[in-house]
């Protein structure tokens, strides 16, 4: 079955779900009114380094300041033309940004001085000589076939990685991306050094035409949306790529009912939001997000009534938790470090079973996570990449 996107307004939010083999396993919440900064690159101005965590403060719009670490390979471009020789950040410096993660609570926003501008088959990188595949492509005639293509735009100021999309994408299209992704580049380093500090040099599109870029080839069959606005922006932005996908954008008909009731948008929401989940088999787990991690905990609840080989059910309940759990992450966007209690299982080799079902599952995931081990007390640690907000953040 094909994926399909559906991209609603609810309120002051802007709903994209993400649908998988008709249940959906991606939700995403932005603020209609106020734009995101993820993703944007500014001229910002270091108010401060901090050099017992190696760090330094930038502020970047007026008012507003993040983290950059300066544990880099390359240093960020200097736009007032001091220091760029000596590869260094000094306070002062008027310096181009990039917002790499959004801030959290007490966090504030993550910067960085290595730029990435992501398109459906390649993201261009400000790190010269960088020619990289992604390691879900596997097929080695494949990664050759790409890093050919690549190696004849490398440069010693930027590089680029291949995305998925790019295994089934064709070599002209790839080319045109990529001089596509030179052409920003250069207009903005070369508009960076004319601009004044706290200067925006590049928005990020919409986090909704952010899904669709991220998305699947093979596998994205529709992109739904009811609201005229939007499906306007969408087909604006995908019409200037001559992108494929601008014909598998569709305006929803409310004949056949209101878009969020027909794929069961506000009750997946609303349950997105909950701790408890419960499983087909009677079990449930319970997911709490706390500040420093997510922990998850797997209780069999109703499932071992009169079950006499409980080591069995108990398999089967943690592969069961295993599958959701995984969909969970997606679904809630929860991220950082994420310690599972599945029920403990005397067998070593349903351990194995185990976390070869997790590294399955977590495969599937479009962000890098990663199945760090199982811990002497049997928790199960894992790591998922930062970039946005949790879900129940999103919807505050």
């Amino acid at each position: 079955m094909t994926d399909e996107l559906i991209i609603i307004r609810k309120d002051n939010k802007i709903i994209t779900a993400t649908i998988e083999d008709s249940r959906i396993t991606g939700l995403q919440a932005e603020n209609a009114e106020e734009k995101s900064v993820l993703g944007n690159i500014y001229i910002g101005k270091v108010r401060n380094i901090v050099k017992n965590i190696n760090a330094a403060f930038v502020e970047f719009e007026k008012g507003k300041t993040g983290y950059l670490s300066l544990d880099m390979k390359q240093c960020p471009i200097h736009t007032d033309g001091v220091h760029y020789q000596e590869g260094r950040v000094l306070i002062g410096d008027e310096i181009i940004v990039q917002v790499e993660r959004e801030a959290v609570k007490t966090k504030p926003p993550t910067l960085t001085g290595s730029l990435s501008l992501p398109g459906r088959y390649m993201v261009l990188v400000s790190e010269g000589g960088r020619n990289s595949i992604s390691s879900k492509i596997r097929d080695k005639d494949i990664r050759n076939r790409l890093l050919g293509i690549n190696s004849q735009y490398v440069t010693e100021e930027y590089g680029f990685i291949a995305r998925t999309n790019s295994a089934d994408a064709g070599t002209e299209e790839i080319i045109s991306e990529i001089e596509m992704l030179i052409g920003k580049y250069k207009d903005i380093a070369g508009y960076g050094k004319h601009k004044a500090a706290f200067s925006c040099l590049y928005s990020a599109p919409p986090g909704y035409i952010g899904s669709i870029i991220n998305s699947y080839n093979g596998r994205l069959g529709r992109i739904w949306t009811d609201d005229q606005e939007i499906y306007n922006n969408i087909k604006a932005f995908l019409g200037e790529r001559e992108n494929l996908l601008a014909a598998r954008l569709g305006f929803w008909d409310n004949s056949n009912g209101r878009l969020e009731a027909v794929y069961n948008i506000p009750k997946t929401l609303e349950r997105a939001l909950m701790p408890k989940v419960w499983l087909k088999s009677g079990a449930y787990i319970i997911i709490q997000p706390a500040e420093a991690l997510v922990a998850i905990d797997v209780n069999t609840g109703k499932a071992i009534s009169k079950k006499k080989d409980v080591q069995k059910t108990f398999l089967k309940v943690n592969l069961e938790a295993a599958k959701e759990i995984a969909v969970q992450l997606r679904l809630r966007n929860l991220s950082g470090i994420i310690i599972i209690d599945f029920i403990d299982m005397e067998d070593e080799e349903n351990h194995k079973l185990l976390m070869e079902c997790l590294r399955h599952e977590f495969a599937k995931d479009s962000v890098q996570t990663k199945l760090v081990d199982m811990t002497k007390l049997g928790l199960i640690e894992v790591t998922r990449k930062k970039t946005r907000k949790p879900l129940y953040m999103q919807m505050l």
